[in-house]
């Protein structure tokens, strides 16, 4: 197969099928295909399906518009392996056993296809999670490229299991209050900071097994590591990452003009807030939003509006119809809309980015996505963190402990009281607002001048590229 590779690459991109890993991964693909590379970009039925369905677009082929700038973008969808009705999200497990024991066979089918019919392939992209890569980068002569989603320091918190497990604070968690202080790249952190599947007491989930298997084909197999962070931001942890392996920050990934998609990626049909915005005044507005995939309870949900409701404090709720469970999705307090028609804008999903960068927006009550985060950041927009699963809770230590540009919502993670959603809810929108718009600033600065030419993101970015094509020429 040696005869195939040509001078441009061709990448075959697959991402983790679902939302937050879906955002960045279609953002770098654009951005690759601008420094000349040709992206095979896969989609599974079901996360296609929902874009279309979501989009007044009239093509099925979500780069189209991409490819009309002179983008050498094409796209093909997989199966996951289970009918396209069925609900991921209600039945977590299950999809995830899928991810884990059959996605692996689809994807083998297509990537040997299209090896078969168009011989520049040269790389395989695929997201860090992906349990398959080192399989299938082997069988087709590929380059094997790893993409992180997340924080550097995520990925080196479960680089480090086996040493957290030494030391009493992963399977089983024997220490509880201990500050951990032994990780390579990491300075010290609490317990109870680390992501939810480290802090789990049943390590035995689908979902465990799958961090397990997709950290062994990281650490042991890839080529190179690209991630959705800076570099100036997490230089110890970066610095440490890079000893053992080729690891390249180039975030934050965001498209050109920051509000504005060539692609779709959203799995909802989104609202438009412009309007009721444009009636509020500078910085007034409190934006919400615990993202596209995690679930909190019914007792929290209610606090958390309750509290907003004595808050005073205007806002705008992107509330997902299944946040509480598929089979609730009216979780509200019975009347709640109503009570809060004249303070608030309640809709089922909206373009956040198209939210958090009007002038009304001043805070964002957050579940500590990264990709809320890096774009919260960008707007210089202060953050209240209830992080709810795995990353958010390190991503919350970031926000909150290091680069203080936010508070918490609970100082007490396990338990929501409205008097506490109040009082936070005022913290941050008045009386702690311009301190932390000043150290937000600050950090903005830190993202802008990553991406700026001779930034360290785009130097990084192009020596991922002269990796690209070095490991592309020693398989030859």
């Amino acid at each position: 197969m040696g005869d195939r590779r040509s001078e441009k690459h061709h990448a075959i991109f697959i991402p983790y099928p679902l939302q937050g890993h879906l955002i960045p991964s279609v953002h770098l693909t654009i951005k690759l295909a601008s420094k000349g590379f040709t992206i095979t970009f896969i989609n599974t039925h079901s996360i296609h399906h929902s874009i279309t369905t979501s989009t007044t677009s009239t093509t099925d082929d979500p780069f189209a518009e991409a490819r009309k700038s002179g983008l050498d973008i094409r796209y093909a969808t997989l199966s996951d392996g289970l009918p396209l009705g069925f609900d991921r999200s209600l039945n977590h497990d299950q999809y995830m056993e899928c991810l884990l024991h059959v996605f692996s066979a689809h994807v083998d089918e297509i990537v040997g296809s299209l090896v078969k019919y168009d011989p520049s392939i040269s790389c395989l992209i695929a997201d860090s999670f992906h349990v398959w890569p080192l399989m299938i980068s082997n069988k087709y002569k590929l380059v094997n490229i790893s993409f992180w989603t997340e924080p550097a320091l995520i990925l080196n918190l479960y680089y480090h299991m086996d040493l957290l497990k030494k030391n009493g604070h992963y399977d089983p968690i024997e220490k509880y209050d201990d500050i951990i202080d032994y990780i390579p790249g990491v300075r010290s952190i609490k317990p109870t900071d680390l992501m939810s599947y480290l802090q789990a007491t049943n390590t035995k989930t689908v979902s465990h097994s799958i961090i397990r298997k997709a950290l062994i084909e990281v650490t042991k197999s890839v080529d190179i590591i690209i991630c959705n962070t800076i570099q100036e931001l997490e230089p110890h942890t970066i610095s440490t990452l890079n000893q053992t392996q080729p690891f390249y920050a180039i975030g934050p990934i965001f498209p050109n003009e920051f509000t504005r998609e060539l692609v779709s990626t959203s799995l909802w049909c989104e609202l438009d807030c412009t309007r009721w915005l444009d009636t509020k005044p500078p910085g007034s507005v409190l934006y919400l939003s615990f993202g596209s995939y995690a679930h909190t309870s019914k007792h929290d949900l209610e606090e958390i509006a309750y509290g907003l409701l004595h808050s005073g404090v205007s806002f705008v709720w992107a509330l997902r119809p299944d946040l509480v469970s598929s089979n609730d999705t009216n979780a509200l307090p019975i009347g709640y809309e109503d009570r809060v028609k004249d303070q608030g804008l309640i809709v089922p999903w909206c373009n956040q980015k198209t939210v958090i960068s009007h002038p009304s927006v001043g805070g964002f009550l957050t579940h500590c996505g990264w990709n809320s985060i890096l774009e919260s950041v960008w707007c210089g927009v202060p953050l209240i963190c209830f992080p709810l699963l795995t990353d958010q809770f390190t991503n919350r230590k970031l926000v909150v402990d290091d680069w203080e540009i936010g508070i918490n919502l609970c100082e007490r993670k396990d338990w929501v009281e409205r008097e506490e959603v109040k009082k936070k809810v005022k913290e941050l929108m008045q009386e702690k607002s311009d301190e932390l718009r000043v150290k937000i600033k600050k950090v903005k600065r830190t993202l802008e001048d990553a991406l700026a030419n001779g930034g360290s993101s785009q130097r990084n970015l192009d020596q991922f590229i002269s990796q690209v094509m070095v490991k592309t020429k020693e398989m030859k």
